[in-house]
């Protein structure tokens, strides 16, 4: 049952993607749609469970710390390690286009364990019902199309060609199936996983904030992308209430 469901996650997280791969023309709508739909996951998805689930063991105030360590990790990558754009024009371009490509991969990495996260949140609620369970699989299996979205735009924004944004998109597909199958090995303790959710809202938050939004208004119109933005956020709304009805 585990396993089918996370398979179902792998062909909603490829659909997205496929889709976001034969729109590329229209990237900057992707990206303000991607936007929205990342920051949706952080404010309505991670950022709720994790202080549902750590709550009771660190306290909201420590768990809202995590978040801004989370992003503030994020932030010093971004620009100790791979270097924002902003400061990429003192280099030459074969190494600009290195760092542009570098950011991809860790903004499509970051996607990516999120996504082996979700099916680790699949496997460990139907070890305490199949309710649950459900409820669980469900919301992530709506959310997954956004992940193909988000993990296609953020390669292709960054330089990246068509075959680099589809080999990530395989693994951000493959990892809800490889995260839910390992919950058959392991069982991860509620502390430590609310740790977890928290560190990547912060992540989510600075992908979204950061670097989605100002480049999907970067000489486009201004309104229709601040729309796809608020459709992102929206739509994962949605699908994050209607899942746990």
């Amino acid at each position: 049952m585990i396993l089918f469901i996370a398979g179902a996650t792998f062909v909603s997280t490829l659909v997205g993607g496929l889709v976001a791969l034969k729109l590329k023309d229209q990237l900057h709508l992707i990206l303000g749609f991607s936007a929205g739909a990342v920051l949706g996951v952080a404010f309505f998805d991670l950022l709720p469970e994790s202080l549902d689930l750590g709550g009771r063991y660190h306290g909201h105030a420590a768990m809202t710390a995590f978040v801004a360590l989370g992003f503030f990790t994020y932030l010093i990558l971004d620009r100790l390690v791979f270097l924002h754009a902003q400061h990429a024009h003192a280099v030459n371009g074969s190494e600009h286009e290195t760092r542009h490509v570098r950011r991809g991969m860790l903004g499509a990495g970051s996607l990516s364990i999120h996504s082996f996260l979700d099916g680790v949140a699949i496997g460990l609620a139907f070890q305490v019902s199949t309710p649950i369970g459900i409820v669980v699989a469900v919301a992530v299996l709506v959310h997954d199309f956004s992940d193909g979205i988000n993990t296609v735009g953020f390669i292709l924004k960054n330089k990246g060609n068509e075959k680099d944004a589809f080999r990530w998109l395989i693994v951000d597909a493959v990892a809800p199936v490889a995260g839910a199958g390992s919950t058959l090995l392991f069982h991860l303790p509620e502390a430590t996983l609310s740790v977890v959710l928290a560190t990547f809202c912060g992540f989510f938050l600075y992908i979204g904030a950061s670097d989605l939004i100002p480049e999907s208004q970067h000489a486009h119109p201004k309104s229709l992308t601040t729309l796809m933005t608020i459709l992102g956020a929206g739509a994962l709304y949605a699908a994050i209430r209607l899942a746990s009805l």
